[in-house]
């Protein structure tokens, strides 16, 4: 089909779901510890400092693997194959990554080295707006070449009429990275604040470094989420770029990084939001909208971890829904109180399982990348 996705809500046709195949170990290092910062300081508060070493103490050019246990890699992928089949059985073409191979194991460029990850949160290195594929410039190392394995699919779009653009990808030293925000936002415990990025020869200061994740789409407006400079260096490329034909509305700090798990449109006039406090940072158009604010979710709406399995996302991350089409949500069915909150809104829920989600550091929104649905570039702001 042509690809054609504009919103967050219209009948969707076509998706891709993430793999999970050959996810190994979480590898802790300068971009990795920024990324999650929000939640390594706050959801992980109860360990031991052995445990986060300071960046100070631990050697920089020596990067500390965590290893993933494999029953857990093995349930997610239970749980993505999952997702495919509800959606599947909702009359929606399911396409799925390259499997990343046993054999790779490290990327490299000149100036640094990452172990690899799979094309698991599909949604995070890629924007769709409307008929063109944007690979943006990651933030984590180990994901630089993550689109790689999604070639196949937007070569057979690009075939079929596609636009296909790359955002320009960062070198990544120390230096590239803005750490304004986990100075200004440390809440303290086990990770340090950053201070003193190690020099390298490939410096060229701040760089754009951005996730379509941090994009809410909504016809021919985009909200964008800018932290930090590098955030705002990729804004500057994308309001250039779309210039004429979209519009980029900049929220600063609504969370770190992504914003699908702070806010999200269900269908026109109707917001999931995490908190109310969430619409101050939002477009004037937009805090006019009806807002759904669920119930805060429960402890044991989640399996318990050892003390040596690495929590990467907060206790919200079930608010990463999908919307399937403006009256039909998928929702982890672990999340009863987010469910009947939907429902006492007229959605359909169709409740579908994830174990891991706080783990693996993403939800049913993430793990997805909807790359045909019926809508067109309206415009829902003016």
């Amino acid at each position: 089909m042509h690809l054609n996705s504009y919103d967050e809500w219209s009948p969707l046709r076509e998706v891709i779901v993430g793999s999970a195949r050959n996810y190994i170990s979480h590898e802790r290092e300068l971009s990795f510890d920024l990324f999650f910062h929000d939640n390594i300081v706050n959801d992980n508060a109860f360990r031991t400092e052995w445990y986060y070493p300071r960046l100070s103490q631990r050697d920089a050019t020596a990067p500390r693997a965590t290893p993933i246990k494999q029953q857990y890699v093995d349930e997610l992928a239970e749980d993505l194959d999952g997702i495919a089949a509800a959606l599947a059985g909702l009359s929606v073409t399911v396409l799925r990554p390259m499997d990343l191979p046993d054999s790779t194991g490290t990327v490299r460029t000149p100036a640094w080295a990452a172990s690899t990850v799979p094309a698991l949160n599909v949604r995070d290195n890629t924007l769709i707006v409307g008929d063109e594929i944007i690979e943006t410039p990651p933030m984590i190392r180990s994901r630089y070449f993550e689109t790689q394995l999604l070639k196949p699919i937007f070569q057979e779009y690009f075939r079929h009429g596609a636009r296909w653009s790359v955002m320009p990808r960062p070198l990544m030293t120390d230096a590239s990275f803005d750490l304004s925000y986990v100075r200004d936002t440390s809440a303290g415990g086990p990770t340090e604040v950053i201070h003193d990025p190690r020099p390298s020869p490939y410096d060229v200061g701040h760089e754009m470094m951005f996730d379509a994740a941090q994009c809410l789409r909504l016809g021919r407006d985009i909200i964008a989420n800018v932290s930090t400079a590098n955030h705002a260096l990729a804004c500057d490329w994308l309001e250039r770029h779309l210039e004429g034909r979209f519009r980029i509305h900049r929220v600063h700090r609504l969370s770190d990084s992504h914003i699908d798990s702070m806010v999200l449109a269900l269908r026109p006039g109707t917001l999931l939001v995490r908190s109310p406090a969430v619409l101050d940072k939002l477009p004037e158009a937009l805090r006019r909208w009806d807002i759904i604010v669920p119930p805060v979710p429960r402890s044991n709406n989640f399996p318990r971890y050892d003390d040596d399995d690495l929590v990467l996302t907060s206790k919200f991350i079930d608010l990463n829904v999908l919307s399937v089409d403006p009256d039909t949500v998928l929702v982890n069915e672990a999340c009863p109180e987010l469910i009947r909150e939907l429902e006492d809104h007229k959605f359909t829920v169709v409740p579908v399982r994830h174990r891991h989600r706080r783990l693996f550091g993403g939800g049913f929104h993430c793990f997805t990348l909807d790359t045909v649905r019926e809508g067109g570039l309206e415009d829902y702001l003016s």
